[in-house]
């Protein structure tokens, strides 16, 4: 193994390993394991237009920056900015007035290598093993001689040991014609208040940015030195040796409080945490530990350099200190990381020690990869529907997983439960049995601003978006407990987003994009819909407004929904590579009439649900599409029928002369009917029955075709009564608790078996000749004498293939027209299931696929 001066050199383990960087974890880089500020792609980003003029050389933004932030009076001329701190040690060593340094060890290699370059005396000064190596200020001022140059770490590196600030303090005012450096670039870690800035005429402080906010990689640094030198250090610091975005991305971060203190609780936390775990390892000592790393000895009589190796193989870096003046090689240091990134540490470390040992059954959890997209609608669904039958043929067992679903279109599980529609057509893909785990929190929109909200299947009552928003940490414990039980049963969890994970105004409060994938540690794949236009600007443009942590998720793009030839979008995947690192996985052929039923509302509102009149041939169906409509894909299997026409209208004026009329579910009944009423719908509809059309009602629909609806508990209204069509003889009343139950029957005029659920708070005194009979003796709907009027709760009626040709083949008599008495277009989701998963094989790189879920 090779041996690095420095921790921190990914770059050659990435070179030697032909290894991606995504695989590695750099445990020798002592960085905020909370990463850069979510604000630092858009500062260097605005600051590009800039890179067409020199940077500034005053570094004017970012030194009154320091000045305005540090937390004392300090004087910008006092202050000197650098490309890292490392840059101004080097300086110093050489334009100090001193011929010799006094250096504490073991401490950063380079305060000695730029000592002896510059031909100063070098003089080490050894903190012990038995005194925990502290620096003992007493006998550190015994060894000092006067005008000479001492180095300290505060704290120490790679001790994390820190001395006594009054103490210090004092001891440099004792040698007043002594410099002091400072190395403060892990102080604040800690606390800047702990900080000897600006204090003292023989005091010179070095700070680093680059750590504490971790963005190494631009190198940024400043140092406080004494009025009398300053001038001397900015002669010697070359000119522009802070680039534009340095100075831009340094001023904004002195300036953040909130990260500033965030990082210091959560490094405090994360630093206890591993410590406490490490200390359970008998072959290890813990020498130290501040900042945010920790300083460990191998207690076994085994190197370094041993477990350096072990930990390589195991995608991990750790930082041997062998090459620390004063320690051997059963030293190393460790950076403190994620709570994620630590227990993969702590993991390795058990097979390092007890290799022998048995290991412990641990808790089963799937694989997973997600599907985000750029906007609502672009194919999420789909793809994830598709991906889980891919899964299923080829042998494995996947579930679907979204953990936020807005939608009007739900269904009830075999256990009672409401869940989304999009989920259960996934399972149904996966080929098992809708659960509502696998869709934790269904919305269900009943105003403009608020919704129904469903937690693990059942209602927890109507919530404005900001009491949601307060409700939703108590959401995120059930989403993470779905989740997890999910993950134990499962091989393979394929997970859906919703809406963008761009949308920065709703990002704080996600649980359903980045922080879902986050906790299921899953790569995510980003669909574009590129019928709409500007797909690889969506793709690049959500990229730039991800914080760091996101898009290290991202794995790559999907662009779906294409009308043309592939090969010809080649340059714009080539752009896309270029830009983001990232590879497009496939293109997707725009896919019409798929067969399967939609997510939400989306498709419904563009109009794909109208379908071209076959001709004489054919019946038509209106659909009502009203203001709150809910479960519109009760009417779907009519969409592959041949002598269908279904419709659906916004106005009275464009119903026409149908044959039936279908009023669909909603979850504002009295709402709906009020706005038929003032629309003028009831006229339509009271006509159209004249005239001998079929109305059907559905769930709400039936509701609206009784003679009266009451609300007395105001679920949905203060209106507390309100009249309905008064196509049927029944009364509603709309209770507190929500029916949710599957079920089974035979209707009664057809003779033909019906299937479905329902899904509502109204309850109906009913016919005694009611329209369905269930298996389990009860019953449901009602209908007119001449059964040209009828309604029920049952969501799904229509899926049942004779039932549905017998409805439509009475329309067909109706009209004149010789019934068909045969199934022409069944309602068969399996066909569809394996047309998608065939699509997807051939367009999309399953092969790439499978290895983002290590299969």
């Amino acid at each position: 193994m090779k041996t690095f001066e420095h921790g921190g050199n990914i770059h050659r383990f990435l070179r030697d390993n032909d290894d991606e960087e995504r695989k590695v974890i750099d445990f020798s880089a002592n960085l905020n394991p909370i990463g850069p500020p979510e604000w630092l792609r858009s500062v260097v980003s605005s600051s590009l237009e800039q890179v067409v003029h020199y940077p500034d050389p005053d570094n004017s933004e970012f030194v009154q920056a320091v000045s305005d932030n540090i937390g004392r009076d300090i004087d910008p001329g006092c202050v000197v900015a650098a490309n890292g701190t490392t840059e101004l040690l080097y300086v110093l060593t050489r334009i100090l007035p001193v011929s010799s340094v006094l250096i504490p060890v073991p401490s950063y290699v380079d305060y000695i290598k730029a000592s002896e370059l510059a031909g100063l005396d070098v003089r080490t000064f050894e903190l012990r093993e038995e005194q925990h190596f502290k620096l003992p200020l007493d006998r550190l001022g015994e060894k000092i001689r006067p005008a000479e140059l001492v180095i300290l770490g505060i704290p120490n590196n790679p001790t994390g040991n820190l001395p006594d600030r009054d103490g210090l303090e004092q001891l440099c005012q004792q040698f007043p014609d002594t410099f002091f450096v400072l190395d403060e670039a892990f102080l604040d870690f800690i606390g800047e208040d702990l900080s000897l800035a600006g204090t003292g005429g023989n005091i010179i402080t070095l700070h680093s940015m680059t750590k504490f906010y971790a963005v190494p990689g631009l190198r940024l640094g400043y140092g406080v030195f004494p009025a009398g030198i300053v001038e001397e250090v900015r002669k010697n610091i070359p000119p522009w040796t802070v680039n534009t975005f340095a100075q831009r991305v340094g001023a904004r971060a002195l300036a953040d409080r909130e990260y500033q203190q965030r990082s210091r609780e959560t490094c405090l936390q994360l630093s206890k945490e591993l410590q406490d775990r490490l200390r359970l390892f008998s072959g290890l000592k813990i020498c130290g530990a501040g900042a945010n790393f920790i300083f460990m000895k191998l207690a076994d009589g085994r190197k370094s350099s041993e477990l350096a190796v072990f930990c390589e193989k195991n995608k991990l870096l750790i930082r041997p200190c062998d090459n620390y003046e004063g320690l051997d090689d059963s030293y190393f240091r460790i950076a403190v990381r994620t709570s994620e990134e630590n227990d993969r540490l702590l993991n390795v470390f058990e097979q390092f020690f007890s290799p022998g040992r048995k290991k412990k059954a641990g808790v089963k959890k799937a694989r997973s990869i997600m599907f985000q997209g750029t906007c609502s609608d672009a194919g999420k669904s789909i793809l994830t529907a598709g991906l889980c039958r891919i899964l299923r043929q080829d042998g494995v067992s996947v579930a679907p997983f979204k953990a936020q679903n807005m939608s009007l279109n739900s269904f009830v599980t075999m256990g009672g439960d409401e869940m989304g529609r999009a989920q259960v057509v996934q399972a149904q893909a996966a080929g098992i049995d809708p659960d509502c785990r696998m869709n934790p929190i269904l919305l269900k929109p009943n105003s403009d601003t608020g919704s129904q909200i469903i937690v693990a299947g059942q209602p927890v009552g109507n919530m404005s978006v900001l009491e949601y928003n307060r409700y939703k940490p108590e959401c995120w414990t059930t989403v993470c407990e779905c989740y997890d039980s999910l993950a134990r049963e499962y091989d393979v969890l394929v997970l859906e987003g919703a809406g963008s994970p761009g949308e920065v105004n709703l990002k704080a409060d996600d649980i359903v994009n980045m922080k879902m994938a986050q906790y299921a540690e899953s790569p995510v794949l980003l669909v574009g819909d590129i019928d709409r236009g500007g797909v690889y600007a969506s793709f690049v443009g959500i990229m730039e407004v991800l914080a760091e942590w996101e898009r290290r998720l991202v794995a790559g793009f999907i662009v779906n929904k294409f009308r043309g030839q592939a090969s010809l979008l080649e340059s714009a995947h080539t752009y896309v590579k270029n830009h983001t690192g990232r590879d497009v996985f496939g293109v997707i052929p725009y896919l019409s009439h798929l067969g399967l039923p939609e997510e939400d509302s989306v498709s419904f509102k563009k109009g794909l649900f109208n379908r071209e009149n076959e001709g004489d041939e054919s019946v038509e169906i209106v659909l009502l599409n009203l203001p709150h409509i809910s479960n519109f894909t009760d009417v779907e299997p009519f969409l592959d029928e041949p002598d269908v026409h279904l419709r659906v209208v916004d106005r009275a004026a464009d119903v026409g002369k149908p044959a039936a009329i279908i009023l669909p579910g909603s979850k504002n009944v009295i709402h709906d009917l009020e706005y038929m009423h003032s629309e003028g719908f009831f006229e339509i509809i009271r006509k159209a029955r004249e005239r001998g059309c079929e109305i059907v009602g559905i769930c709400g629909g039936y509701m609206m075709l009784g003679k009266l609806i009451s609300d007395p508990f105001q679920i949905e209204s203060t209106a507390g009564k309100v009249d309905g069509l008064g196509l049927l003889p029944l009364e509603t009343t709309i209770e507190k608790e929500k029916n949710l139950i599957r079920k089974k029957g035979v209707h009664r005029p057809s003779g033909c078996a019906v299937f479905g659920y329902e899904i509502h708070h109204g309850i109906s005194t009913e016919a005694d000749s009611p329209l369905i009979r269930f298996e389990d003796s009860s019953a449901c709907g009602t209908s007119s004498e001449d059964d040209r009027v009828w309604g029920c709760y049952l969501h799904g009626v229509f899926d049942a293939d004779l039932f549905r040709r017998w409805f439509i083949d009475r329309l067909r008599l109706q009209k004149g027209l010789k019934p068909v008495g045969r199934i022409l277009a069944p309602y068969d989701l399996e066909n569809a299931f394996d047309r998608l998963a065939d699509c997807l094989r051939e367009n999309v790189d399953i092969e790439g696929v499978y290895r983002l879920l290590s299969l």
